[in-house]
């Protein structure tokens, strides 16, 4: 029985089969490859997917749902019409008309489905479209990397020692993967990404251009005419990628507006976006640890990289020529047959081997002597660390007649512990005794199939506790804990409140998420010596810690400033 391949897009999604030695494309109902990741219920209330619900997108705001693959990670309830449905459920049903199509195609019934993530998706999101499998009546045992994929689709092809930056730009999000190539492995040495940045923002960013050179204003209008901008705007982004310039129409109360766009002026609309396009590339190729003279090839995937002003973009920052790949459209999608292939034993590519890795650090709480309330954040797996992995770290006790300790586990880059996604904890007991007498052993476990395994061992009674992360299912909102900055007093603040020391601490913070290994142990040591500083209250000292930590900052940010440089 065949495992279907599933590229599940936040525009359109497909389906791939591995089928006489190679990977084969799927068709839909309408002899269409691209099955548009759009949901909507009729006049009757029944659920429609694909292209019929795209085209009550403009009719039936109100009924119609879209870019939802955005919100996977996030436990966020959206309303299609007048019912309460997750992302996971909304992607469920886009997941059941392509395991319907390909059972018509192949004339056998589909049990198994491997299905592509951006690889920037956290374990939220990753569990989010196992469920949407199981939904759709998938059994999904293996989830791949987009990235990942479309690197196993391009080794297929050509099965050469090379190192790849795959760009992968869709509707929703953006992926960048570093991946050395040496058949028959594919090695993924490093990912970066943004998950809220594709297509759908350039569409935005014309559809606000649009409302600003005919004196509308988008905000203030109905649902159902930003539907007809944003459609409109689509179109004419659509034909940017072969012409120089393109003619924008929409009606609106029964009033013509019309706008011509080149791709010139998109680039400078769209400033704000490119800059968050460079800033995981730059991520990406320095957590590497690579040059750009080391690359191989930059390999374009996904609809948005299509765009001439993005593949400009790339050539101008990575001084180096890009092309489009001939598959972009498809390439994710026949990648997971290959991984379907493979995950099979099937003889001709059974050899073929994709390392993974870990897109997010995994750690554990610490105690924050500065500021108790405020847990500090220690990696025990760090990002881009290859999978399947495992680390050992010891721990003490803090206080004097602690009587126990509590392991709470985290994913993330956030300095402060509560920053970063929650995954759960474990508590043991401890004989009492003075501060960092008892110590504990901390393992953690992460494999390839996302599942991550906390083993806990008291090392003077050899209690041990374990614990199997599989379904995380609390996100914490990051915003809200930022609040408290905002608590200042005219009368009397806190050295750690004053704006210039606020400065440097977010400085810190920024720097350790940028940072690895040791420098990022660094920074984290260089923060609590000056925090302990302020701790003091001692203006005189203060002062002399604010001049040094802030050489050292600027040491370290002249040093993440030249992209990629080293």
């Amino acid at each position: 029985m065949a495992i279907l391949g599933i590229d599940l897009g936040t525009t359109n999604s497909l389906a791939a089969v591995w089928q006489d030695g190679k990977p084969v494309l799927i068709p839909n109902a309408f002899g269409e490859y691209l099955t548009p990741s759009v949901v909507g219920v009729d006049d009757n209330g029944s659920v429609i997917v694909g292209k019929v619900a795209k085209e009550r997108l403009v009719s039936h705001p109100d009924k119609t749902l879209a870019s939802f693959k955005r919100y996977m990670p996030y436990d966020r309830q959206l309303m299609l019409g007048d019912r309460p449905v997750t992302p996971a459920v909304l992607s469920s049903f886009v997941l059941r008309r392509l395991k319907e199509d390909a059972e018509q195609f192949l004339g056998e019934p589909i049990e198994e489905a491997v299905i592509s993530v951006p690889a920037y998706f956290d374990d939220n999101g990753r569990n989010a479209t196992k469920l949407a499998g199981e939904l759709a009546g998938l059994r999904v045992e293996r989830i791949v990397n987009e990235p990942s994929a479309a690197a196993l689709y391009e080794n297929y092809q050509e099965p050469e020692e090379k190192t790849l930056l795959v760009f992968d730009f869709g509707g929703g999000t953006l992926d960048i993967s570093v991946v050395d190539i040496f058949h028959p492995i594919i090695e993924i040495i490093s990912v970066a990404g943004d998950n809220q940045l594709g297509g759908d923002d350039f569409n935005r960013v014309i559809a606000q251009y649009f409302c600003h050179v005919n004196g509308l204003r988008f905000d203030a209008l109905t649902g159902e005419q930003q539907a007809i901008i944003l459609k409109q705007s689509e179109l004419c982004k659509i034909a940017l990628t072969t012409n120089p310039k393109a003619a924008m129409l929409a009606n609106i109360n029964g009033r013509a507006y019309s706008m011509v766009l080149d791709n010139r002026t998109l680039f400078a609309i769209a400033g704000e976006l490119f800059k968050r396009i460079e800033a995981p590339i730059v991520r990406a190729v320095r957590d590497a640890k690579i040059t750009l003279d080391e690359i191989d090839e930059v390999l374009l995937v996904g609809g948005s990289s299509q765009m001439p002003v993005v593949r400009s973009f790339l050539e101008e920052l990575l001084s180096f020529d890009v092309t489009l790949s001939p598959s972009a459209n498809s390439a994710i999608a026949k990648g997971t047959a290959v991984a379907a292939a493979i995950k099979a034993r099937t003889p001709e590519i059974k050899n073929m081997i994709l390392t993974d890795l870990c897109p997010f650090s995994l750690g554990i709480r610490l105690f924050n002597n500065a500021e108790e309330e405020n847990g500090l954040f220690y990696p025990m797996i760090e990002r881009n660390t290859t999978l399947p992995a495992s680390r050992e770290h010891r721990f003490f006790t803090v206080a004097d007649g602690q009587e126990e300790i509590a392991v709470k586990i985290a994913q993330g880059e956030k300095y402060y512990f509560d920053k970063n996604l929650y995954l759960g904890e474990l508590t043991l007991e401890v004989p009492p005794g003075p501060a960092g007498q008892e110590s504990v052993l901390v393992r953690f476990t992460y494999d390839i199939n996302g599942i991550i395994q906390v083993d806990v061992t008291v090392e003077s009674t050899g209690l041990t506790k374990s614990k199997m992360i599989i379904n995380p299912s609390i996100r914490l909102d990051e915003e809200g804990l930022r609040k408290k900055l905002e608590e200042l007093s005219h009368i009397k603040v806190h050295p750690r409140e004053q704006e210039t020391n606020r400065l440097l601490l977010a400085r810190a913070d920024a720097l350790f998420e940028e940072a690895t290994g040791t420098m990022r142990e660094d920074v984290m040591d260089k923060k609590q010596l000056f925090e302990h500083t302020l701790a003091t209250q001692d203006a005189r000292l203060i002062r002399n810690a604010q001049q040094q930590f802030d050489r050292y900052l600027t040491q370290l940010e002249g040093y993440f400033s030249n992209p990629f440089g080293f």
